[in-house]
């Protein structure tokens, strides 16, 4: 009987718990976006061009123009695209090891958005 019990929490309480786990994570990759937001804000009020250079950078790279780093413990991918007035930068992962790949990205604009949502079943 207490067995059951158990088993019943615990088939409530680890769908929630992987859910909320990767919640947290896609925190790292709106947290780093809206850096390289403000980084190419103020390169393009320098320059007058937004950067991209074909960069990309993962766990323990950064892109050197915009002053952000990616620190080596990082989950995602991140890459920017640009011409001299618009610019996307975009963060990828896999966080929970299915075939979903997590994708966040933002503009110029300063829209941030979810486009592919890996935490949702």
């Amino acid at each position: 009987m207490v067995v059951a019990i158990i088993a019943v929490l615990a088939s409530l309480a680890i769908p929630r718990f992987m859910k909320s786990s990767s919640k947290t994570k896609q925190a790292e990759a709106k947290g780093i976006l809206k850096q390289i937001y403000v980084g190419q804000r103020v390169h393009y009020q320098r320059y007058n061009i937004y950067t991209a250079n074909g960069q990309s950078a993962s766990a323990g790279g950064s892109f050197v123009p915009l002053d952000v780093e990616i620190m080596a413990s990082a989950r995602y991918t991140y890459i920017i695209v640009a011409d001299s007035s618009s610019f996307t930068a975009t963060a990828t992962a896999n966080l929970d090891d299915d075939p979903t790949i997590d994708t966040w990205t933002i503009d110029e604009t300063g829209n941030l958005q979810c486009t592919v949502n890996d935490a949702e079943p």
